[in-house]
This record gives C-alpha cells, sequence and structure tokens, in this order.
C-alpha cells in the first residue's frame, strides 16, 4: 500500500511529492489515516539546516495533526481503529517503538516517532491522544502543538503569574498561542511583537493588550515605555541572536526570558552572567514541557467551557501538492497557521 508523501530529500531545496510504500507495522506502531496537518516552522528548519546537517536524508517531514486510526500493530493499548486522534511530537502515553522506514521506488526513506506531510503514516502509539469523534481536524492541528507549546511556554517554562507583564516576540504560530496563554493565565499587560501587521491584528484578537511593529520601531525602547520599566517575562519566538539579546535586556533583574525559536547551531550570542546571578534566568523551551495526555483533555474542555476559541488562529489551507507554495507563504511571513487538507 502506497501513501502521497512531501519528501526531503536536499537540504535547502523544495520537497519533492511523490508516493512512498508504508511498511507493515511492528511493536508499538499505529497506522493513521491524516485529514489535517499543520506548517510549522519546524519544517522550515529541518529543510534550512538550523540544528546542522541533516543525517537522515531522504526523510518524510511533519509532526503536528489530525487523523484517524486505521490499525494497530503489536502491543498496542491506548488507541484503538476509529479513534480519532491528535497527532504530536512531544511524547503522551503508549510505546515508543523505532521509527518506520519507507520505501520510496527502491530508495529507503527514513521518518521519525511521526510524521504527517502524508496521506496515511506509521506513528508511535505514543505520540497519539484520543479526542472525542466530533473534534474538528484542524482543532487537532492546534492542540497537538500551538496550543500545548504556547500555553506550555508561559505555565511552565516561565511560570507566569497573575498581573505579571510579558512581553512575546514573534506572534505567528507558537508565539501566538503563547500570547493566548498568557492572557488566560492571567498577565497584564500582554504586549505582542511582530514584524507584519496583520499577525499583530490577529495577536489583539488573542488577548495582547498593547501590539509593537518591530519594523517601524525599536521594540526594546517602546516596551519599556509602555512598561515603565522592564518585563517580568520576555518571550522570544525568532531564535534570531540579535533579538535575544534584546529580550534578554529587556528582562526584569528577576524576570524570566525563555527562547521558543530555535537559534541557528553555528550562531552564539555574547553575554555577561552577572545578571543570573542576581535571579534574571535565561532558557529555552522544549515544547512548553508539555504533557499531551494531560494538556490535550484540559484545554478540549476549556474550549467546550467557552474559555476560548481558537478556530480563527488558521490564516491559510491548502492541499499536499501546494506545500512548496505553503512554506515559501511562511518564509515570507504571509501566513500564522497553514493547515493542509486532505
Amino acid at each position: 500500500m502506497k501513501t502521497p508523501a512531501a519528501i526531503l530529500v536536499e537540504q535547502k531545496q523544495p520537497l519533492v511529492l511523490d508516493e512512498v510504500e508504508i511498511p507493515p507495522l511492528r511493536f508499538g506502531q499505529v497506522l493513521v489515516e491524516i485529514a489535517a496537518t499543520r506548517i510549522c516552522g519546524s519544517q522550515i528548519g529541518e529543510i534550512d539546516g538550523v540544528k546542522g546537517p541533516d543525517r537522515w536524508l531522504p526523510h518524510l517531514l511533519g509532526h503536528e495533526g489530525g487523523g484517524t486510526v486505521l490499525e494497530v500493530g503489536p502491543e498496542v493499548t491506548h488507541v484503538k481503529p476509529g479513534d480519532r486522534v491528535v497527532m504530536h511530537w512531544r511524547p503522551g502515553l503508549g510505546l515508543q517503538p523505532k521509527p518506520p522506514i519507507y520505501d520510496w521506488n527502491g530508495r529507503k526513506t527514513n521518518a521519525g516517532p511521526i510524521t504527517t506531510f502524508q496521506r496515511l503514516s506509521v506513528v508511535a502509539e505514543n505520540r497519539l491522544t484520543v479526542v472525542p469523534p466530533g473534534t474538528d481536524f484542524e482543532l487537532c492541528c492546534l492542540l497537538a502543538d500551538t496550543l500545548t507549546t504556547g500555553f506550555g511556554t508561559v505555565t511552565n517554562d516561565a511560570r507566569v503569574r497573575l498581573g505579571e507583564s510579558v512581553v512575546i516576540i514573534g506572534v505567528g504560530g507558537i508565539g501566538l498561542g503563547a500570547v493566548l496563554g498568557a492572557s488566560l493565565a492571567g498577565a497584564c499587560p500582554v504586549i505582542a511583537v511582530d514584524l507584519f501587521d496583520h499577525k499583530l491584528d490577529k495577536a489583539k484578537q488573542f488577548g495582547a493588550t498593547h501590539t509593537i511593529n518591530s519594523k517601524q520601531t525599536d521594540f526594546r525602547v517602546a516596551a519599556e515605555e509602555i512598561l515603565k520599566g522592564k518585563a517580568d517575562v520576555v518571550i522570544d519566538g525568532t531564535g534570531n541572536p540579535a533579538v535575544l539579546q534584546e529580550a534578554l535586556a529587556l528582562t526584569a533583574p528577576k524576570g524570566r526570558c525563555v527562547g521558543i525559536g530555535v537559534m541557528p547551531h553555528d550562531r552564539t550570542i555574547s553575554i555577561n552572567t552577572l545578571q543570573f546571578h542576581f535571579g534574571k534566568e535565561l532558557t529555552g523551551s522544549e515544547g512548553g514541557s508539555s504533557l499531551p495526555a494531560i494538556d490535550i483533555p484540559r484545554q478540549l474542555r476549556m474550549i467546550e467551557h467557552g474559555r476560548f476559541d481558537p478556530k480563527g488562529m488558521v490564516s491559510h489551507r491548502l492541499k499536499l501538492e501546494d506545500v512548496n507554495d505553503g512554506i515559501a507563504r511562511m518564509r515570507s511571513g504571509e501566513t500564522i497557521h497553514s493547515i493542509i487538507h486532505f
């Protein structure tokens, strides 16, 4: 059995669209029919080699989506055929087997515990969380990363407390989830910073009390004017070394600065560590330290009770054959959340 897929064959090149042969299910593996998946900045990072040369080429991509379980392998107990699932990259309940290897015209094609840029996917059991049958597949995509990582960055990594000031730099994708999470956590003010007005407008819809276009003004100076000082929490979604240094300078003496954007492996920043001896913190976030099996049901409950509605977060919808165009639009800053529908 074959499935259409987008394949990363060479870094810094467009994805190749073709069919791959699905391997037989092994211990702990699950076959999922994917209905929708999101293009995330992490895929651009993989394409560009942000973390370094890719040793696994060619390989499949994608780590967040929504789908239906078709078949389960040996020893799988947490999902069953017919279940609607959120597909996420953070480990959840169940087994983590060896990743599958697909066949692409006689060429071995690698995959991690989860890949979603394909119609059918062999996924590790612990990358799936069952949700109610009627759960919207686009919502599944958002629950997989935008909401779980965004909220987790705020509550787990930054430990935002009621009334604290929060500045979020870069409010597309995960940053927008962090804006919503900060608002729900009772932060005040919540300042969104970005290069694009359409992203800032969206941030206002999801809880930002103030916005700063950093293309038009020095965001640190503007934020300090709003705050009459420094921020309790600054979250950097850019991974840009110069921006991170400004984010750290904007952070209060005993505040927390959290990086969710991934800095290129060959870049560095220069920091005087004296500030850390007096209580300031700088840390990176790994998926907001989220626990999908716990966080996804909680967030669904909040949505059900009207605490928030994430539907307006999706800005673009496309088909798999348009994936390279979708990636280009994301690079340009045009999109906020692009969802591929199968």
